[in-house]
């Protein structure tokens, strides 16, 4: 802020007291007392009494001086909607410290009012553009809108059997089953019957909630034992034989001075003793809160306002086992100049946290941090839905990709309350149908599939001839279809790497090895034996059949119409078969494993039932022979003609072997 602004504030403020002479000084001054003591709901309702009573055209100076502390009031509670309202109007009445423009970026952000909020943060950096963190933020709007264009598969739903009508928040799963769960709330069932002046609630206190017999969640009870008092108790975090809980608690003296500090407490007969100062400093003026440690029990991170940090909220640890000299702060990687906080360690190393510094939804969002090689750390947030535009913190997890987190989304209040979470397994499948030629399902069928990951799968047709394999994404697969009387086949993919269910469907049609096979799609310029180009896929496949049976010896054939001369159709289905062989040689077959001949129109096709399927008009065992299709409509015997127009393969012997 300017120095000029600043006179202007200071000026404002004592015009404001001046002016609030008489029946309304105290209560301005009431509720600046009640601000300065961190006193944020008490302040807000005093506050707003003070905003309703100044009408007149003179008082609007006043006005925007009153509507701006509001606005920082419903800031520290997390009502967004009120301190968005608050700091429009102390703009509208002219409040001159450009934060108010700055707070009301945040709050629209928080209510997920992105396009606003952008505006709001460009007109704030338009006066102060080396503001990094509003910077941070702008860009944290745009991305919400691409993750609300593409949520994460996580699965989001109100845990309802733990939430009351207060807070409840920061859960963390206990036990050797993860079968406790404890979070901290502000329910009415909290020690004690005083509200607290900061939250306008209950101080918070401790509460589990365990699984039955049957692995069914019972309703929350708050801890046994002497853990629980009339301060603020929450947050917790266990060592890893479960027996000594790590905890904040805040305490809010009469003379206004607030402390946070992390406590230790000893587990014995299901009961929690009373908790005992944990020791990290001699700093007695900084916050220390929100304990988390790691499954080793070496480290315990925590977060704290204390020197030498980035700004704000600083994400810290210390050796649990060494504790002097062992203080670290996690760095400019994890750290920004905004609030770092909450965190969490898994068994593999990832650190968890929320942050209202790095680029986010809205609020504290929550983020992953995976250490690299090189000693930096990689930061990603979560998403949506786990993520939103409110603050969204206190992850914990359980075996798997699941567990509970809070949130105060939806809230008007501000309050939070605990969601679970669920990362559902990817279902990645491929099936379809092993068939002859004929479209008849082949029984029996051995399918191996075998991946470059090492997986190694094989199963054998059901009677319908239909298989289906699980997969996984990214990887290459090679298949290939058996069956006794019939020659292998083999097909190749790779799975894609998309995080979305995926079915793929994928057929196998063998080749009966004890009857001719047509050969579909072979064409050849009109009276002459010169293979087509468009007949260069169906030859391809051919030539790879046969390098997946290195053991054949095939006879191709080609067929004519009843067309034309005997000896002429002979010659020209010779001159035609040898065409495909050619191919196939060039292909890389072997010329012994080939024979080529011509049948002319000696061998009129027999109608099978994938032919009555195309062509209904033909029976099942129909021969087209000269006399049938002579009998036949125009239109039919084109079609006759067709059919018996064809290249087709024979296996002659499945024991050839190269010398």
């Amino acid at each position: 802020m300017k120095i000029k602004q600043t006179t202007i504030i200071i000026a404002l403020a004592a015009l404001a007291v001046a002016t609030l002479a008489g029946c309304r000084a105290a209560k301005l001054s009431d509720a600046e007392e009640k601000f300065g003591r961190g006193e944020f709901y008490d302040a807000s309702v005093t506050y707003r009494k003070v905003y309703n009573k100044l009408t007149r055209k003179e008082e609007r100076p006043q006005r925007g001086y009153v509507a701006y502390k509001m606005g920082l009031c419903y800031d520290k509670l997390n009502m967004a909607p009120r301190a968005t309202a608050a700091f429009q109007n102390a703009i509208r009445y002219e409040y001159p410290d450009s934060t108010a423009q700055f707070l009301l970026a945040k709050s629209l952000h928080a209510e997920g009012k992105y396009p606003q909020a952008i505006a709001a943060y460009d007109l704030y950096l338009a006066k102060d553009s080396t503001n990094e963190l509003a910077r941070l933020r702008r860009l944290g709007c745009e991305r919400a809108i691409r993750m609300k264009e593409s949520p994460t598969r996580y699965v989001v739903k109100s845990a309802r059997l733990f939430n009351s009508r207060r807070a409840d928040f920061c859960p963390m799963l206990h036990g050797d089953d993860a079968d406790e769960l404890y979070f901290t709330s502000s329910t009415e069932k909290a020690t004690g019957t005083k509200k607290s002046e900061i939250t306008g609630t209950k101080p918070c206190d401790v509460f589990v909630a365990k699984k039955n017999e049957q692995g069914v969640w019972q309703r929350p009870e708050p801890v046994e034992g002497e853990l629980n008092t009339e301060a603020d108790e929450g947050c917790v975090s266990f060592s890893p034989d479960g027996n000594t809980m790590y905890l904040s608690r805040a305490i809010h003296s009469e003379t206004g001075s607030s402390s946070v500090e992390i406590m230790t407490s000893q587990r014995s007969d299901a009961k929690w003793s009373a908790p005992v100062k944990y020791e990290i400093t001699a700093d007695t003026l900084s916050a220390y809160g929100h304990p988390a440690v790691d499954p080793d029990g070496i480290w315990m991170y925590f977060c704290s306002d204390m020197p030498g940090g980035f700004g704000g909220k600083d994400l810290w640890r210390v050796n649990l086992k060494e504790r002097a000299g062992s203080l670290e702060n996690l760095g400019e990687f994890i750290n920004t100049a905004g609030d770092e906080d909450f965190p969490y360690v898994r068994s593999d190393g990832t650190l968890y946290f929320s942050s209202n510094g790095h680029p986010g939804i809205g609020g504290l969002d929550i983020f992953k941090a995976t250490l690299t090689p090189s000693g930096h750390w990689n930061i990603d947030n979560m998403g949506m839905p786990l993520n939103s535009s409110g603050d969204d913190f206190g992850l914990t997890f359980g075996s798997g990709e699941w567990g509970f987190f809070s949130s105060n989304r939806g809230d008007a209040r501000g309050y939070d309350h605990i969601y679970s979470f669920e990362l559902p397994e990817l279902k990645v499948t491929i099936s379809g149908f092993v068939v002859d030629k004929d479209e008849e399902p082949v029984r029996n069928a051995t399918i191996r599939i075998v991946g470059n990951d090492g997986s190694n799968q094989k199963q054998v047709a059901r009677d319908d001839g239909s298989f289906s394999f699980p997969l996984q994404r990214g990887v290459a697969y090679v298949m290939m279809a058996s069956a006794n009387g019939y020659l292998n086949a083999k097909q190749e993919f790779v799975s894609d790497t998309t995080e979305i269910d995926t079915e793929y469907e994928i057929d196998f049609m063998l080749a009966s090895i004890n009857k001719p096979q047509v050969i579909e799609n072979i064409y050849y310029d009109f009276d002459k034996a010169t293979l087509r180009p468009e007949s260069k896929a169906a030859l391809d496949e051919m030539a790879r059949l046969l390098r997946d049976n290195p053991n054949v010896i095939i006879e191709m054939a080609s067929h004519t119409d009843r067309h034309g001369s005997d000896h002429y159709n002979d010659m020209l289905s010779l001159r035609r078969a040898q065409s495909v062989v050619d191919y196939l040689i060039a292909a890389g077959v072997g010329r012994d494993r080939l024979q080529a001949i011509g049948y002319g129109k000696q061998r009129p096709k027999t109608i099978t039932r994938r032919l009555h399927r195309l062509y209904p008009q033909f029976k099942v065992g129909d021969v087209l022979t000269l006399e049938y299709v002579e009998k036949l409509k125009p239109e039919d015997r084109d079609i006759a003609d067709q059919i018996n127009r064809r290249t087709e393969f024979q296996v002659l012997s499945v024991t050839y072997k190269m010398d």
